[in-house]
């Protein structure tokens, strides 16, 4: 062996050698949950992040907008949250994409009046003070109920309130109805004894998405869709252990174990691709979203989508 190849052969061995000596950064999940969600609680229960090659940086959130908000600065890589959510945002042009979609019982998604409330359909609303957060399932839920009522979208007295506020507001009649999701709906009906008047069933799809930052599908690829692989599989473990699951979660969440057991036994949450039926539910709901003049323009859905996770999702 001359001098040359010598050399050769030892720049070659010495770039092999160097990813294992001087690898690069451990990869860093930035997640944003919500309690509708509880992602966290179904990975860490299940397990299914063990041996995972990179570690997940948990912000947990109240509602969309503010989650929403954080995706759009790159503050999270991905987030979970309701499809009007999702909209919201992508309609300002925030580099965000929908990746995967969840979907839970429509039940887990209802109108609220208190227990003594004379009102019982959405037309006993008129004048009353009904909380909402824009963006939320609550502003999309209300109007939707209206609509098929045929009534005007100023027919109730909309109050702008946080969940956990409005979850304060009701038994206390500072508002008249709160529309909302679990686990606010069960802890409303266990210890105020508030009921539901309607709910996401045959009103609305109630898809949630799973949206991504689009530097981050660029620059994490295959961390995400490990990681949406891992994801399916806790969902999985959740349906057969939902008792277990609901009093981990409980623990986790500070709630009372009754709650999330009457939540969780009816959830059914799955998580899923892009397919055909989401991509026509999302169209569908950004198009009710213009037309009450929630969303200022018109959006069509298909740029916003991502579908290249289909396969860590099919799994």
């Amino acid at each position: 062996m001359n001098l040359s190849q010598y050399l050769r052969g030892l720049l070659a061995s010495a770039l092999f050698a160097a990813p294992l000596t001087y690898g690069a950064d451990p990869v860093v999940l930035h997640v944003g949950d919500q309690n509708y969600y509880n992602i966290r609680a179904s990975v860490e229960a299940s397990g299914v992040l063990q041996g995972a090659p990179y570690t997940v940086d948990w912000k947990h959130f109240q509602a969309a907008a503010p989650l929403a908000e954080a995706l759009n600065t790159g503050a999270l890589d991905l987030g979970f949250l309701g499809d009007s959510g999702f909209l919201f945002l992508a309609a300002k042009q925030a580099p965000v994409k929908l990746i995967g979609v969840s979907r839970q019982n429509p039940d887990t998604i209802a109108l609220l009046v208190p227990k003594d409330s004379p009102v019982k359909t959405v037309a006993d609303l008129k004048g009353k003070k009904v909380a909402y957060w824009p963006g939320a399932w609550s502003q999309q839920l209300t109007l939707r109920a209206l609509e098929q009522a045929d009534l005007p979208d100023n027919y109730v007295d909309f109050i702008k309130l946080m969940p956990i506020d409005a979850a304060a507001a009701l038994p206390q009649g500072s508002i008249d109805a709160f529309p909302v999701w679990e686990p606010y709906i069960s802890q409303q009906i266990l210890f105020s004894g508030a009921r539901p008047i309607l709910t996401a069933k045959n009103l609305m799809p109630g898809l949630s998405a799973i949206a991504a930052s689009t530097p981050s599908i660029d620059s994490k690829r295959e961390a995400i869709a490990d990681f949406l692989g891992r994801l399916k599989k806790a969902r999985a473990w959740v349906d057969t252990h939902s008792d277990e699951y609901a009093d981990l979660w409980a623990k986790k969440a500070n709630l009372d174990q009754n709650v999330s057991r009457h939540w969780l036994r009816q959830a059914h949450m799955t998580v899923g691709p892009v397919d055909q039926q989401a991509a026509a539910d999302l169209q569908s709901t950004a198009d009710f979203l213009f037309k009450v003049k929630a969303l200022p323009a018109a959006l069509a859905t298909a740029p916003i989508i991502d579908s290249s996770f289909q396969q860590a999702l099919a799994q």
